[in-house]
């Protein structure tokens, strides 16, 4: 594996540049070196972040003066760590991903903006639901909250911009569409997105030892539930 690149964050951080465009085969790429690091820490290393095209590896600077030889500046030691793991990868095909069954209700009280999104869209409140929850999503990456799931491959037909006034508080498990991403709000937090729905899961359990329902490489379908489905899936999943 060559096609990458290093740079510089802070005095604790490397961020490793793994492509130039946000498609399925660089996610892969990302998916497979994030799980083979984690696999395979190094002295030092302290958290990995995967993102759209590239790994965020921060490390403890101190640990790395102390187990790697002085002429090198921790930086350094963590490029040449990283620089031989990957010359020695081959990028293979990745496993089969997991798939995650959203249930939502939407519309209502929990999705005030499906009809804003089916009018601007030329669509009725039953086409979007029908669409939205026939995809099938790809989990690129864990960002802008704890346990918010970045989406691809929403139908273009759904595409609707964010709001002009941005809600204060957006309650958790919203799911929304800003543009030409969807996505679900894994906690309380204000946004400008258009609200279709709501599930009754619990993204982000910060108590748990895996906190984010989703992780990067998941596939994800939604499941449309009545609002009594919901109360009951509240109550099991709360």
């Amino acid at each position: 594996m060559k096609n990458y690149e290093f740079s510089p964050l802070g005095d604790s951080g490397v961020i490793v540049k793994l492509g130039e465009v946000i498609d399925q085969r660089t996610h892969e790429i990302v998916v497979m070196f994030t799980d083979f690091l984690l696999e395979n820490p190094f002295p030092g290393m302290l958290e990995i972040v995967p993102g759209f095209t590239t790994i965020t590896v921060y490390y403890d600077p101190i640990i790395l003066a102390q187990q790697f030889p002085h002429d090198l500046m921790p930086y350094e030691s963590v490029l040449s760590i990283l620089d031989r793991m990957f010359q020695e990868l081959t990028v293979t095909g990745k496993a089969e991903p997991r798939l995650v069954e959203i249930p939502v209700c939407y519309g209502g009280s929990f999705g005030p903006d499906l009809d804003n999104v089916a009018q601007q869209n030329s669509l009725t409140r039953e086409e979007v639901i029908a669409i939205h929850s026939s995809a099938e999503y790809l989990v690129y990456m864990i960002g802008f909250a704890p346990g918010f799931p970045y989406l691809g491959g929403m139908d273009e037909r759904l595409a609707t911009p964010r709001r002009s006034s941005p809600r204060l508080s957006i309650p958790k498990g919203s799911v929304g569409i800003g543009g030409a991403q969807t996505g679900i709000y894994s906690i309380e937090t204000p946004g400008g997105w258009q609200i279709i729905g709501r599930t009754p899961l619990s993204l982000f359990q910060p108590t748990e030892s895996q906190p984010s329902l989703l992780r990067a490489g998941d596939k994800v379908r939604f499941r449309p539930i009545s609002e009594q489905e919901y109360e009951a899936g509240k109550k099991v999943f709360r």
